[in-house]
């Protein structure tokens, strides 16, 4: 049996001229100007956009790095009260050799130590670094500083180090 395709055949349901006119119909080969772009106007399209994300990105960037630095802040702070908590109970600030991780394992040797005095391990810095911790030679005081973007001391703009101590 022979199908023959539904496309190459006039509707049937049409009359005889009909169907002759609507066999003889094409579609003209070209429209006008609704077929698409130039390269003129695609051009000019990225071009704003290029312009565009120029302006915005930069400041996108600048806000997301200033975000990282409170959330380093808004860590160190909650380092310095678990700090404080284990002063109050121990009697002094963990040593240098402790560290930070004094907050989280019981140091040797001592009795008066209620800890852990974070729900998680110590923290990293949002640029995934350790927190130095700083004891002052009076034992009375203590800093907390995260080196910033690059891990280097020193720096500037997001690369800039970061102390508890600053009063940013």
């Amino acid at each position: 049996m022979h199908r023959s395709n539904s496309a190459d055949q006039p509707p049937t349901h049409l009359s005889g001229d009909a169907r002759q006119q609507s066999s003889s119909r094409k579609l003209p080969a070209h429209r006008g100007l609704d077929h698409g772009f130039t390269l003129l106007e695609l051009l000019v399209v990225i071009v704003i956009i290029g312009l565009l994300s120029g302006l915005v990105v930069p400041r996108y960037f600048d806000t997301v790095g200033k975000s990282k630095a409170k959330i380093a802040k808004a860590q160190m702070t909650s380092l310095e009260q678990a700090l404080d908590q284990y002063r109050l109970d121990v009697g002094s600030y963990p040593s240098p050799e402790q560290g930070l991780n004094a907050l989280v394992t019981q140091p040797t040797g001592l009795t008066k130590w209620q800890g852990p005095y974070l729900k998680k391990d110590v923290p990293k810095d949002p640029w995934d670094q350790p927190y130095i911790y700083k004891l002052s030679a009076t034992q009375k005081d203590v800093d907390i500083v995260s080196l910033g973007s690059d891990g280097q001391p020193g720096g500037s703009g997001e690369a800039k180090d970061i102390a508890l101590s600053d009063k940013d």
